[in-house]
């Protein structure tokens, strides 16, 4: 029975989430793994709510908003890949999130 690997990626530096996932694919493509994706996901917008002073009171600067940018890859069976993948060193910017499960 197969297994298929999905990594979901996402990180805050689009460059970066694109070259990392771009490694991946034309590594993928060089040893003749099935690969899906990527599959893009709507960027997110979050808000950090900033202090002006450590404590609760007194006043706020204006909130600092950031995009949160996602890429999900499916890896079919060739497990060695799959964990070499996962092994490797990823950008300190880039969040990975890493799914396996058995397809019968």
């Amino acid at each position: 029975m197969p297994f298929v690997t999905k990594l979901a990626l996402t990180s805050g530096d689009r460059g970066a989430l694109d070259r990392t996932v771009t490694e991946i694919k034309e590594s993928a493509a060089r040893k003749g793994v099935e690969f899906g994706g990527p599959h893009a996901g709507q960027p997110r917008q979050q808000r950090a709510p900033q202090s002006k002073r450590l404590s609760t009171t007194g006043g706020r600067f204006a909130d600092w908003t950031y995009t949160i940018y996602s890429r999900t890859i499916e890896i079919v069976g060739h497990d060695e890949f799959a964990r070499s993948v996962a092994d490797s060193g990823f950008p300190a910017g880039v969040h990975v999130e890493i799914d396996v499960e058995r397809v019968r």
